[in-house]
């Protein structure tokens, strides 16, 4: 008698299913194994266990590109789906839509640089100046805007180099100051040093002591004054003195 078709259903013990998960699990990685050798085949398998633990096969080709792979196959399957009939005609009624826009702002844009105004009636053409206006209002103030910024860095950039040149100035000043002290003294240092000493210290001179001689005759002072003067003095105070004798 044959063996009748086993229901597939959870299995409600704990341990049991714990242990046909194991074997089951087993013997499908196997089978993938197997068909992946036998037939050449690119086999991935991916299995989560009730707890969230991972099991996988992939064969030599790895994981990711077998999954690259799949995504591009499933990406143009869902692509040729799409083109059915109401598909086709949502994507025309979308094409036209946006070729009206593109026509329409390639005409205003004409409108806009002068061209083409034959069509425009006296409404169409005041609106065109205002718009016009107020577009050449922006265009002015984000002139002076940046006419001002400007002028204000290039302000900032003379105070800074009025600073710098104020401060060298003062540099070059100062050490001209110090040269022009430098020169006189050098100039002067030389005359100092090489000027003779024309005056000589009482306490150098020797008396004379003409007046103890007063009663000797002239003869003798003159001897006297000649034995006593030193021979260090200048003629011109020899014969001073030899006159006053």
């Amino acid at each position: 008698m044959g063996r009748g078709r086993v229901q597939l259903k959870r299995i409600e013990n704990k341990i049991n299913r714990q242990v046909t998960f194991s074997k089951r699990r087993s013997g499908l990685l196997k089978k993938a194994h197997e068909i992946s050798v036998l037939c050449d085949a690119e086999v991935a398998l991916i299995v989560f266990s009730t707890r969230g633990k991972l099991y996988e096969y992939a064969t030599e080709s790895s994981m990711e590109k077998i999954l690259e792979r799949y995504e591009r196959y499933s990406y143009a399957e869902k692509a040729l789906v799409s083109t059915d009939p109401e598909s086709q005609g949502s994507w025309c009624h979308e094409y036209s839509k946006l070729k009206a826009k593109v026509e329409a702002i390639q005409k205003s844009q004409r409108h806009l640089m002068g061209e083409q105004l034959e069509s425009l009636n006296q409404k169409e053409l005041q609106q065109l100046e205002q718009q016009l206006e107020s577009s050449l209002k922006h265009i002015r103030s984000r002139k002076g805007q940046l006419m001002h910024d400007s002028i204000s860095e290039l302000q900032r950039k003379e105070k800074s180099l009025q600073e710098q040149n104020n401060a060298l100035e003062k540099e070059l000043v100062e050490r001209q100051k110090v040269l022009t002290q430098q020169a006189h003294w050098e100039r002067a240092q030389p005359i100092s040093s090489s000027q003779p000493s024309f005056f000589l210290s009482t306490d150098s001179l020797p008396s004379l002591n003409i007046g103890n001689y007063q009663g000797a005759g002239a003869e003798e002072v003159e001897a006297v004054a000649q034995h006593q003067v030193p021979m260090g003095l200048p003629p011109w105070m020899l014969h001073h003195l030899n006159g006053k004798m």
